[in-house]
This record gives structure tokens, C-alpha cells and sequence, in this order.
């Protein structure tokens, strides 16, 4: 699937099984989220390579780039039922401008035009789980771990949550 670039500044290129590639997504994981995993059990450089290695070859992963400069990976997975978000990693120096909203409402809004429900999960204590709230999505389940969130596809014409 291609996901169109969000005007004016941002692109996702489709990353391929290059060991460049992988290696690419797996330090932008690595800068995102070893702050959340590292305080709960530590960040083994070899599980958590393993892990990545398993979702990368399963699901199609995307570059995020602004101004032709790699900021940031994702996951978006257009499944029979839904579309799967997953792996949204932007290098901490992106944090905190409004970028991640930014992606999230163009993913949300290319589902939106496919009529798809969209579904993620993220790790509990992880405070991006506000921001996906934000955007509609609610929760449908929970591990010890991770929480899983769901946004409905819209009824008619624009989602609830998308509505200026």
C-alpha cells in the first residue's frame, strides 16, 4: 500500500528488506522507546533487535521523512477488516511539535477514505495513549504490557474526532 506524503513537508517511503533499512527502523525504535522500556526491564540490545526483526518482516514499515530528512518510522498494515497502526516511532528531537498529531490525523484520514476501522497498541505506560484518546480511539483490551485501542470507521463522510 502507498501512503501518500502530508503537504507540505512530510513523506513515507516504503522501506524495503535491506539490512540498511531494517537497521534504519530499528534505531529510530531504539531512540523512542528505550526511555519507556528500559525502566521496566532494561533495554537487551538482542531481544529487542529479535522482536523488531519479527515485526518488520511481517508488516510493511515506512520512513518518515520531513524535508528529505529521516525523522521517524511506521507501521501501516491495511488488513481485510481494518488498518493496523503500529511501530509509529519519531526520534525524540521531533517530540512535543505537533508532528506525531500531524501523521496520526493523515493516517486516520487515508483510513477514513478506505471506510476502515483502525487499530494499535502501545505499551500502558506509555502517555501516548492520551493522544490516541484525542483521536477517537478507545479501548478494546488490555495484557500486562500493552493496551489495544481501536477508532471506528466514520459513519457518513468525516470522522467525529476530525471535525473542526
Amino acid at each position: 500500500m502507498h501512503l501518500p506524503r502530508l503537504l507540505p513537508d512530510l513523506q513515507f517511503d516504503r522501506l524495503g528488506p535491506s539490512q540498511s533499512d531494517f537497521c534504519y527502523s530499528y534505531e529510530i525504535k531504539r531512540a523512542a522507546m528505550a526511555p519507556h522500556v528500559a525502566p521496566h526491564w532494561g533495554w537487551d540490545e538482542d531481544v529487542q533487535r529479535e522482536i523488531h526483526r519479527g515485526h518488520y518482516a511481517t508488516k510493511p514499515f515506512y520512513a518518515i521523512r520531513r524535508h528529505e530528512k529521516n525523522i521517524g518510522a511506521l507501521s501501516f498494515h491495511l488488513r481485510a477488516t481494518d488498518i493496523r497502526l503500529g511501530e509509529f516511532y519519531l526520534h525524540p528531537q521531533w517530540h512535543n511539535q505537533g508532528i506525531g498529531s500531524r501523521i496520526l490525523a493523515h493516517c486516520l484520514g487515508v483510513a477514513d477514505n478506505m471506510g476502515l476501522p483502525v487499530r494499535l497498541e502501545y505499551l500502558r505506560w506509555n502517555p501516548v495513549g492520551r493522544l490516541y484518546a484525542r483521536f477517537g480511539f478507545h479501548e478494546v483490551g488490555r495484557s500486562d504490557i500493552h493496551i489495544q485501542m481501536q477508532r471506528p470507521a466514520p459513519a457518513h463522510g468525516v470522522h467525529p474526532a476530525r471535525r473542526s
